[in-house]
């Protein structure tokens, strides 16, 4: 399975051993390079039968995050992965489950996307600088990117990789 670039720059930010969160992860092509990066991963979807990492580092939870409510306690993840989903009631959720000094790696469509495909629909395109300005008070942006990928364009997507200021006082949503 291919890692997403921005997955694969940003992946070395995460603190060392830390415990990261791979939201939403799929078949688990994320989860599977963390792990060999040495970090302990907690693998979500609803969905988790297409797994195939195994590992003692790895636990994996069949949850909804759609339907439940958010199942992590404040401040619990020292590294937190998005790949490819939008569901924007979980924001929040992402900005206080991470660790003071965590690192959030977060890349999804954008507007502009429906010109290449699927998602095209507005809920699931994230607005212009939106993840800038959600993750923008208490962090730290340590790498940003939007617009048209490849060459040639096949999508349009926006990607940010932040750290947790130390001193951030989050409020639990």
């Amino acid at each position: 399975m291919k890692i997403d670039p921005w997955i694969e720059q940003n992946m070395a930010l995460v603190p060392a051993a830390g415990l990261l969160l791979d939201l939403a992860c799929g078949r688990g092509r994320h989860t599977e390079f963390a792990l060999q990066q040495g970090l302990s991963v907690l693998a979500v979807d609803r969905d988790i039968s297409s797994l195939s990492a195994q590992s003692p580092r790895l636990e994996t939870l069949s949850y909804d995050l759609e339907a439940g409510s958010w199942p992590f306690p404040a401040n619990f993840f020292d590294g937190i992965v998005v790949c490819n989903y939008l569901h924007r009631p979980l924001m929040p959720y992402l900005r206080t489950s991470l660790r003071a000094g965590g690192v959030l790696i977060y890349t999804t469509f954008m507007k502009g996307n429906e010109a290449y495909g699927k998602p095209s629909n507005p809920d699931y395109l994230l607005r212009e600088n939106e993840l800038r300005e959600t993750f923008g008070l208490g962090f730290a942006e340590l790498r940003y990117a939007h617009g048209p990928v490849n060459n040639p364009a096949t999508a349009v997507r926006q990607s940010i990789c932040v750290r947790k200021h130390a001193d951030s006082t989050i409020v639990s949503p």
